[in-house]
Parts: structure tokens; sequence; C-alpha cells
């Protein structure tokens, strides 16, 4: 999926579950609507999992059965998304 301006306006919730996959450990299912595990756990917003995965942040390290949990990374639009929130605005 492209990355588009959206991709940088991140929420708090948005930005925490992207800084845990991108340290590691994150597992999603392998399907149309993937849950997203951080350390074995399940994570507690859903429907944030599913929307950074739509929106092309998040995906499967490797392709799995379905069903199947594989491991999460951050994609190159989520890496840039993330980078582009860190980033202070400059007040004009």
């Amino acid at each position: 999926m492209p990355h588009d301006s959206s991709d940088s306006d991140l929420n708090h919730r948005e930005r925490a579950t992207l800084q845990a996959v991108a340290q590691g450990g994150a597992e999603m299912t392998s399907s149309c609507e993937p849950d997203l595990f951080i350390d074995g756990l399940a994570c507690c917003d859903q429907a944030t999992a599913h929307s950074l995965a739509k929106r092309g942040l998040v995906a499967p390290a490797i392709t799995g059965r379905p069903g199947q949990r594989v491991p999460a990374v951050l994609t190159e639009a989520g890496r840039e998304a993330l980078d582009l929130a860190r980033t202070p605005t400059v007040a004009a």
C-alpha cells in the first residue's frame, strides 16, 4: 500500500504500537484482519492493529498459513511514519 500524508498523522496508540513492533518480538496472524501479539500477548487494541496493517505500516515478515502467527515487522512506510511522528514540528 502506498505511503500517504495521513500515515504521518499517528495518534499516541498507533505510535506506541509501531514502536513495540519496531523493538521486535511482535507477531501477527496471517489473515485479512490480522491480530497482533507483542511478546506473546494479544495487543489490547486490535482495531489499531488492523488499521496499521491495512495502512501498510506493519506486515508479516514471512508468509504463513491462514491463522498462523508469524513475525511482524514495520514496513518501509511504517518506519517512515514513525520517523516523521518523532520529528518535532517547527512553529512558523
